[in-house]
């Protein structure tokens, strides 16, 4: 399947892309993590266990066990905070 992969804020800046085009043969959103850390380099540092970022599937929030339906827009991205 062919995701459409939006990355923002420090994320974007580290891996030096605002979005891609992906084809993917994975499930669920921990598949498509583990794929990225494949990558390594800054890949593997920014997505690894214990770092904060969050995903959403058609801009919904979801956890990492969450399936990708075919031609899903996913987003990666730091929390936000408010103040």
């Amino acid at each position: 399947m062919t995701l459409r992969v939006l990355y923002f804020a420090r994320l974007r800046e580290r891996f030096g892309v605002a979005e891609e085009s992906i084809e993917f043969e994975g499930v669920s959103v921990a598949d498509l993590i583990a794929t990225l850390q494949a990558r390594g380099g800054v890949w593997a540092e920014e997505l690894a266990a214990g770092r904060a970022f969050r995903v959403a599937v058609n801009q919904e929030v979801v956890a990492l066990e969450a399936a990708i339906p075919d031609a899903a827009e996913v987003a990666i991205f730091p929390p936000v905070t408010g103040g």
